[in-house]
């Protein structure tokens, strides 16, 4: 059977005075229909970057799609021309992007750019598209709406920009829902509103979501399967579960040994990962994750993993996947 999302060897490099950055270097992945996958590292790891290279939204120049291929509902994305990749973005393909505040547009109204994607893609007139825009806001949990669409954004708090965006996303009816940083510069408490509402309207409408985030709090509840990545590539994937209980990457673990659990003793300190991020212009012949890895060895300076199967579903890419279980089962 077909999957929704099918990504085989994808590779985005960016053409810069300093060199050639490779943000997205061979990584493949499928999402199924209804399916939520979260897409999990640090800045510059090369998570959105490979999110806007579904909707062909990678700037060119500097950046281009290298290779690979992007077979959305058995289509290869790469493939389409341009106008026909525009009736994909918004229709059948919808993102909610990290920041609502640039993402909206500060001098049309909230009922303006909501009825705007309703007109472009359905050809719905003004009565059929401002129904669906006060459906649509109602359905995202904003009070009374027919009020907010006279609205701008400056007039709207942050959680309520999310929502329209939301909103926004979902107006065509999409099949997948690329979520940024959907929470970024939210409280938590708006964060866990917001978190709550995508994973309801998506379970409920039977929309595919992928979750691009480095809060693995998020994957824990929300997700059902995870890609970890780092400098370009997938280290490590597999369900949350596993993800969770049996990390089979170094980099993984160090994410999960950073973040706060309510489980631990008051006042236990957080192990954070040492070192930075690698330069993407000097990336060597080995493992990329090599200075920052307290595991490494003589042979992760010279070759680089590939993923390999660690258990049902669950993949890894490690010279030493066998001490971490050890040190797991210690």
């Amino acid at each position: 059977m077909t999957s929704l999302l099918e990504i085989e060897d994808l590779k985005v490099q960016f053409f810069t005075s300093e060199g050639i950055v490779r943000a997205v270097d061979g990584i493949s992945y499928n999402v199924e229909a209804g399916e939520t996958v979260a897409i999990v590292g640090e800045s510059g790891s090369g998570k959105s970057v490979s999110a806007l290279s579904m909707l062909r939204l990678i700037p060119d120049p500097p950046g281009r799609i290298m290779g690979g291929k992007i077979k959305f509902d058995g289509q290869d994305l790469l493939e389409l021309d341009n106008e026909s990749m525009r009736q994909v973005r918004g229709r059948d393909i919808a993102m909610v992007f990290q920041e609502p505040m640039t993402s909206l547009n500060p001098v049309l109204s909230i009922g303006r750019q909501l009825t705007e994607t309703l007109e472009q893609h359905l050809n719905s007139n003004k009565e059929e598209s401002q129904a669906r825009a006060i459906e649509l806001l109602g359905l995202v949990g904003i009070s009374e709406p027919q009020r907010r669409l006279r609205q701008y954004p400056h007039h709207l708090s942050g959680g309520m920009r999310q929502r329209v965006m939301i909103a926004m996303s979902l107006a065509c009816n999409p099949k997948l829902i690329i979520a940024d940083e959907p929470t970024t510069a939210l409280d938590v408490t708006i964060q866990a509103q917001i978190l709550e509402l995508m994973k309801d309207l998506t379970r409920r409408l039977g929309v595919a979501l992928i979750i691009i985030t480095h809060n693995l709090g998020v994957v824990a509840r929300y997700a059902d399967r995870v890609n970890v990545m780092y400098a370009g590539r997938i280290v490590e994937s597999g369900n949350a579960a596993d993800i969770y209980h049996r990390p089979g990457h170094p980099y993984t673990r160090g994410l999960l040994k950073s973040v706060p659990r309510l489980d631990q003793p008051r006042g236990e300190r957080l192990i954070p990962i040492v070192g930075h991020p690698p330069d993407m212009t000097q990336l060597g012949a080995g493992c990329a994750f090599l200075p920052r890895c307290p595991y490494a060895v003589d042979r992760c300076h010279h070759e680089r993993p590939e993923l390999e199967t660690i258990g049902d579903g669950h993949r890894s890419a490690c010279w030493q996947r066998d001490e971490l279980d050890k040190g797991a089962a210690a």
